[in-house]
């Protein structure tokens, strides 16, 4: 059986940190975006479930419920960027602020996503409403508000996380060719012709 090389092995040991990093990471941001929300609801003069501004022509209203959840987005999504660059892909010398586009649009995807499902989590008329008899706000702990955005970063994150490592963090050249040498140590080592081993004895 064949022994991988001392750097294939260090190469697959750090995949492994940097996805149990990334992980670490998504999970701070969820609790970021939780707290980012909450205290921006506290702090906004209207109610959370009234209309912010209508979608003309058509007869539906972006609600500040939406709002709130897109500026807690923001700081999520600027948190979780930062803390990847300075800690999860550190060492690999990949991740520039210059990525940062490709980051936030994936999270905008994924937001784009959670819209629909605050809407359908709050909406009086959606079948797929939170009870109203539980989540009647009249508690912190009994907000329909906070549950549903709880709700749709957890249902969100697995798309983000995805798209991100496929496309915003993806492998650098470096690894790439520990991954050649990877596969390059399962072949079988090069057959010399019995020509050329005359030849060297002479």
């Amino acid at each position: 059986m064949p022994v991988l090389p001392r750097s294939i092995v260090l190469h697959r040991n750090h995949r492994f940190h940097q996805v149990a990093r990334f992980a670490l990471v998504g999970g701070s941001g969820v609790a970021v975006n939780t707290v980012a929300f909450i205290l921006i609801v506290k702090v906004l003069p209207y109610d959370v479930h009234s209309p912010a501004f209508a979608l003309y022509p058509t007869p539906y209203n972006v609600r500040w419920l939406h709002v709130v959840s897109f500026l807690s987005f923001l700081i999520a999504n600027v948190w979780n960027f930062e803390f990847n660059r300075i800690w999860t892909f550190k060492h690999s010398g990949v991740v520039e602020r210059t990525r940062f586009g490709h980051f936030f649009t994936v999270g905008l995807a994924a937001q784009f996503v959670g819209f629909f499902i605050l809407t359908a989590l709050t909406h009086p008329g959606s079948p797929l409403r939170l009870p109203a008899d539980v989540f009647d706000d009249s508690t912190g702990l009994r907000t329909m508000a906070y549950w549903a955005q709880l709700i749709m970063i957890i249902v969100t994150t697995p798309l983000s996380f995805l798209l991100n490592k496929l496309w915003t963090f993806k492998h650098d050249h470096l690894e790439d060719d520990l991954d050649h040498a990877e596969r390059e140590s399962h072949l079988p080592p090069p057959v010399t012709r019995e020509s050329d081993w005359r030849g060297s004895a002479r």
